[in-house]
């Protein structure tokens, strides 16, 4: 059954159309992704369905008592309320409704058996299961774990939360209130990679329908049912996964191509021949139907893709050759204020390698950055650059930025550049005009600084790019090219970001930081995963001894894969046990740490079982 259908959705903008004629169903277990360029309308469809904006026109026919949630890109507002009470605060009416529960049960617990004391508390029984039963608690604080916050955490104000970390806090809300719609705006932004496999892995699995704007590819890849794309006011509905719409886009795009190449020739050769026949009076009567095919083909023309969408020109100098040895680390030691991070790490990046910095957050990517580059002393060991090597940094906070003068002059003093050449980079980068180029750099936001930044970095003419998250705040477009020029770059990267595909692409070796130490591994990010997954996997059973004279039938050795279905059963089991002990406190923070590792623990047996399976051949 549908959650939610809409009809010919309208929506105008100071009496400009913004989209018209959107239409679309979404029922339990599908996964919507919504696409198309910045403006075309995606967080205001998202907001349109929760009533936070109004519709000039359409229909929007809903399941009855279905509930909403939506997640977006505005962080909760800064306040002295403690995190567990404001994403509890999106279940109020499950507390209402396990309140009345309990009246009702007193009440039939001193014999009131009425015909209405019955009726409410069928009601009452049937809204808490609808929004998935008693267990809500212990799904909520599953929630605020999986995206990365700990037991004391939970009693903090929101005020003392920086900025990802109430996003995250909203994200956490939105999924713990049990909706039937979930609309997830950006819900990637400042998770950390393990933060991510979790919400997919959620996200696979709720019983609900889900409506998502995002731009990290791989998450989409792994979540996504079907698309539904917003350009030019207008909507197309893609059913399947993401790469299928991909696929299919750019089909439609060669094939809208093609068709207005040939429109165009067409059009061309009708028009010279009115223009050479039309008044010859032998000809007159066939330049009068020409004319006639003309209006005909203008009627129904089919103009090519609008590829002149702006999105960022990433085209790196080529920079002078360094030393071989580009960055080597021996015996570093690395700490935040008292708390250690890395103790005794050694590794080198030689030239012309690129190279994936990952770990979970907090475990001193950045740190181990800015360490590198000389902006903050190791607490001991040693680290230095090899000779030639000429470093540009671009950080998550833009720290390197001149906030002195105009956007115009950060981009000359940063890079070298004279004004004309600087203009044109500032162009390239989405600063056009004059009215931008002058603009001050203190008065930029967010994501304009970030893209000066980037300008910075593309046009230093360094041979080391040390790039610590820089795909926040782009479209996919914008992904994809940064990730075609990091691939063509003929110096040396050390990068850090979340961006799966962004890492699977240009990486050729990863640095894994892990238990204070770093370890290198081969390949992307799926040769990474890989190799994590073998490292995990038991090792296999012995084998079977040879017997000098046949002895009696003895039972067959379990395979490799049963091992761990047994594991697997076992594994649930606790699990079960402990969620049981949870619904009746889900604030026990021993309890709900046990909990964390025992789901840890059968998700680890999960993906191994998926493995083994995929490796037999099955």
């Amino acid at each position: 059954m549908a959650v939610v259908i809409a009809s010919a959705l309208r929506k105008e903008l100071s009496g400009s159309v913004l989209f018209d004629g959107v239409s679309f169903k979404v029922e339990r277990g599908d996964r919507l992704a919504l696409a198309g360029p910045n403006g075309a309308g995606k967080t205001t469809l998202l907001r349109a369905l929760t009533g936070e904006v109004s519709l000039e026109g359409g229909e929007l026919a809903w399941e009855k008592g279905a509930r909403v949630a939506l997640h977006d890109q505005r962080p909760p507002a800064l306040s002295s309320q403690p995190l567990r009470e404001y994403v509890l605060a999106g279940t109020s009416d499950l507390v209402a409704v396990e309140g009345e529960l309990r009246r009702l049960e007193r009440a039939m617990a001193h014999g009131d058996h009425g015909q209405a004391t019955l009726r409410r508390y069928a009601e009452a029984q049937a809204r808490l299961e609808h929004a998935g039963g008693y267990d809500w608690r212990d799904r909520a604080s599953q929630t605020v774990h999986g995206l990365g916050f700990s037991d004391a955490d939970l009693d903090r104000s929101l005020s003392t939360f920086s900025g990802g970390e109430l996003t995250r806090a909203s994200l956490a809300r939105a999924l713990a209130s049990q909706p039937d719609l979930l609309l997830l705006d950006e819900p990637t932004n400042h998770l950390d990679i393990e933060s991510l496999e979790w919400l997919e892995q959620l996200l696979r699995t709720l019983d609900a329908a889900v409506i998502l704007v995002a731009h990290d590819r791989w998450f989409l890849e792994a979540v996504t049912t079907a698309v539904l794309e917003l350009e030019g006011g207008k909507s197309v509905y893609f059913p399947g996964a993401w790469h299928v719409w991909r696929r299919e886009q750019a089909a439609r795009d060669l094939h809208q191509a093609k068709t207005a190449a040939r429109q165009d020739e067409q059009l061309a050769r009708l028009e010279r021949f009115v223009e050479r026949f039309r008044y010859k009076a032998s000809k007159a009567r066939q330049a009068q139907s020409k004319l006639k095919q003309i209006e005909r083909l203008q009627a129904n023309r089919v103009h090519a893709p609008d590829h002149s969408r702006r999105t960022l020109g990433f085209e790196f100098l080529r920079p002078a050759r360094s030393g071989r040895d580009v960055i080597v680390a021996e015996g570093v030691v690395v700490r935040a204020g008292d708390k250690p991070l890395l103790d005794g790490a050694s590794f080198a990046v030689e030239r012309g390698e690129h190279v994936a910095l990952v770990g979970p957050n907090g475990s001193g990517k950045t740190t181990l950055l800015e360490t590198i580059l000389g902006r903050r002393p190791p607490a001991g060991g040693r680290v230095r650059l090899g000779h030639g090597v000429v470093p540009a940094y671009f950080s998550q906070h833009e720290a390197e930025l001149d906030e002195r003068g105009s956007v115009l002059e950060a981009a000359m003093s940063g890079t070298g550049l004279k004004r004309p050449e600087a203009q044109a980079l500032l162009g390239r980068f989405l600063f056009s005009g004059w009215d931008e180029h002058e603009k001050r750099v203190v008065a930029l936001s967010g994501g304009e600084r970030r893209r000066l930044a980037l300008a910075i970095v593309v046009a230093s003419g360094a041979n080391l790019l040390v790039l610590d998250e820089p795909t926040n705040h782009l479209d996919l477009e914008s992904r994809e090219s940064l990730e075609a020029a990091l691939e063509a770059f003929p110096g040396t990267v050390l990068l850090v970001s979340h961006d799966r595909a962004l890492l699977d692409a240009v990486a050729g070796r990863l640095l894994a930081i892990e238990e204070r130490d770093v370890r290198s591994y081969p390949g992307g990010w799926a040769d990474y995963v890989r190799a994590q997954e073998a490292e995990a996997a038991p090792p296999p059973p012995p084998p079977k001894p040879k017997r000098a004279r046949p002895a009696a039938p003895a039972k067959p050795v379990p395979t490799q894969i049963e091992l761990v279905e047994r594991d697997i059963e076992r594994a649930e089991a606790r699990l079960a046990e402990l969620e049981r002990r949870l619904a009746d406190d889900w604030g026990d923070a021993t309890l709900v740490d046990q909990h964390r590792v025992a789901r840890g623990e059968l998700d680890r047996l999960l993906r191994q079982w998926e493995s083994l399976f995929e490796a037999s051949g099955a």
